[in-house]
């Protein structure tokens, strides 16, 4: 029992210290820097290939665009992308520029839980897409509670995971939502500081005399 004790003292120290030291940064900052070396290569890669080319590509969007977002309009259009209507120019080129900016907003962490949780949208979004208008083989899909962790299904669950770790715990210290925090925050307090600083302070009596006391008259 004494053995026991020992360390159960040993585990409540040493885990009470890790607590201590990562408290309120470490989880949604090393969550963006997973998301930084894992994934942002992957959906940058992909958003460049919807864009247009040359220098003002970003203004138009590719055929690939459409047939990677909107396969099933694209098909109904007869494969044309430049006749399937507003509603799908305008769906591509949200999802185009999302797929740009929300993994960078997630990196730098600004908005950084809203950001996380658009890029949970973004993937859902996504993952149906890939179920529903690219037939792709079961063993591609996978499922869960199987002996394989490479398909879809694993994937994108961990994916979703790490995201949901900013949602929760926050981007961190070490991001821009910290940093325009700490910005606004003083340029609030700022007018207060001011505030006080210039309300007169009231000199004391040189000739020691206090004025009469609020209890009493002044004829009494």
């Amino acid at each position: 029992m004494k053995v026991l004790h020992l360390l159960q003292r040993a585990h409540g120290a040493l885990f009470g210290f890790v607590d201590r030291i990562t408290e309120g940064w470490f989880l949604g900052t090393v969550a963006r820097l997973v998301f930084l070396v894992v994934l942002f290569q992957f959906f940058w890669a992909s958003a460049m290939t919807k864009l247009g080319d040359g220098f003002f590509g970003f203004l138009s969007l590719s055929k690939g665009a459409y047939f990677q977002i909107a396969p099933k309009a694209v098909e109904a259009a007869g494969y044309q992308p430049a006749n399937v209507g507003f509603g799908t120019d305008l769906m591509v080129f949200a999802g185009t520029w999302a797929e740009i900016l929300l993994p960078v907003f997630v990196v730098i962490g600004l908005f950084g839980r809203l950001s996380s949780l658009g890029m949970i949208g973004f993937i859902a979004v996504m993952t149906y897409v890939d179920l529903t208008a690219h037939s792709l083989k079961p063993e591609v899909v996978g499922a869960f509670f199987d002996v394989q962790t490479n398909g879809l299904w694993d994937q994108r669950i961990l994916w979703v995971f790490l995201l949901l770790v900013i949602v929760i715990k926050g981007p961190g210290p070490l991001s821009l939502d910290k940093l325009l925090g700490t910005v606004m925050r003083k340029r609030r307090e700022r007018p207060v500081m001011m505030a006080a600083e210039q309300s007169p302070i009231p000199e004391p009596d040189p000739t020691g005399e206090r004025g009469p006391s609020p209890e009493r008259s002044p004829t009494s």
